[in-house]
């Protein structure tokens, strides 16, 4: 399969100059184009697939009658709290 080549994009001096500044030794302006174009095309299928599975734990969230009301979260992490608060003189005094 022959190659393909992206559509080229003008830029200002200001933002070459500092890409070619961050070039490592032997690093063609190309190739670091193709590596930035590769990693943020991996990034936008990674984030797309974490929506996805996040939706998909919705969904069954919901089908399975939902989780705990806001009061009831409240007051286990305000018990939590209250545990900690309580717990912390004695590790102090050891």
């Amino acid at each position: 399969m022959r190659s393909a080549t992206f559509p080229p994009i003008r830029v200002e001096p200001e933002l070459r100059a500092e890409v070619e500044a961050v070039l490592r030794d032997g690093e063609s302006l190309t190739q670091f184009i193709e590596e930035a174009v590769v990693a943020a095309a991996a990034w936008r299928r990674t984030q797309s697939e974490f929506v996805t599975r996040g939706e998909a734990a919705i969904e069954r969230w919901k089908k399975a009658g939902g989780g705990h009301s806001v009061d009831e979260v409240m007051a286990d992490l305000q018990a939590r709290l209250d545990d900690a608060k309580r717990r912390a003189p004695q590790r102090t005094s050891r």
